[in-house]
């Protein structure tokens, strides 16, 4: 049989959330949901439920490499995601990794501190991910602690923000996502900040999803530094566990299936507010619920 077809691929490489609600359980259920072949590498194991992480343990490195290069030597994801990754020794190994096989698209979500308050990344990583990921990372999806950690700014303006965009700018990244999850309000407003040089929009007009209206996204021109507004209202519901997941790896999925950058968030943003709406007075759990990622499940993209 001529086996000429394919799938949409993409690789997670993060931590193992034993509830099932982030980490690469959610992964896996976003791709699945999103029509998106799903491959994973495990940095560490958490024993966690929807109330806090009990405790953790991170993979060897040497183990979390030969994860990624048994996946990319014969799957061959051209998108990878990365998630929790624990340690020093363990980001070292995932930038070795990449570096070996260079795969065509990097999202990179720094996770610091759970949405329970479990600290998951020690800060001698944190500051090895500034060296050694950022440069190569292709998209950084920050949420608003996670900014602060890595840029030491208040962030308590859009002038602070940016201000925070040209540090992480400045060893490398080429577009930022911060993500507005924690603040309060209405509406939550995300910002997308471009590296001039990374610039990918272009003057044609592109798709986007009927949802979001032309009030939703405003362009603000600055002379370093591009940024795009980007708005959704604020569901209420504490059934908010594995968004910061979510929302990465189904920007991985829309780009694995061929979507520009601000069209592959665009449309993942849509689905992660859907998927919280979705699930939003469904009890699983006694603490922070996880969101419906099987809200509207496609069948698997053929390529």
């Amino acid at each position: 049989m001529n086996q000429s077809k394919s799938y949409p691929k993409v690789l997670s490489i993060a931590g193992s959330d034993s509830s099932g609600g982030a980490g690469i359980q959610a992964d896996l259920k976003t791709f699945s949901a999103l029509g998106v072949y799903g491959a994973t590498a495990i940095t560490a194991i958490t024993a966690q439920n929807t109330q806090g992480v009990n405790s953790q343990f991170a993979l060897e490195p040497q183990m979390v490499y030969d994860q990624i290069a048994a996946v990319m030597d014969d799957i061959e994801p051209s998108v990878v995601k990365i998630g929790m990754l624990s340690n020093t020794a363990i980001v070292e190994a995932v930038a070795k990794a990449l570096h070996d096989y260079k795969p065509s698209f990097i999202i990179l979500d720094p996770v610091i501190v759970s949405s329970t308050g479990h600290r998951l990344l020690s800060i001698e990583a944190q500051e090895t991910i500034k060296e050694k990921l950022i440069p190569i990372a292709d998209l950084l999806t920050p949420n608003i602690p996670e900014m602060k950690a890595l840029t030491d700014s208040s962030l308590s303006s859009l002038e602070e923000k940016k201000e925070a965009a040209q540090q992480l700018f400045n060893l490398g990244a080429k577009a930022i996502l911060l993500k507005g999850g924690h603040e309060e309000g209405d509406v939550k407003t995300d910002v997308l900040f471009f590296n001039k040089s990374t610039r990918q929009r272009d003057n044609e007009t592109t798709s986007r999803d009927a949802s979001m209206t032309q009030n939703d996204k405003q362009d603000v021109v600055d002379t370093s530094i591009k940024m795009l507004l980007l708005s959704s209202p604020t569901i209420e519901t504490k059934n908010t566990h594995g968004t910061g997941c979510t929302l990465s790896s189904a920007i991985a999925a829309f780009i694995a299936r061929g979507l520009s950058l601000e069209d592959a968030i665009s449309e993942a943003k849509n689905y992660v507010t859907e998927a919280i709406r979705a699930g939003a007075d469904v009890k699983i759990g006694k603490g922070i619920g996880p969101v419906n990622h099987a809200f509207n499940p496609q069948k698997m993209i053929v390529l």
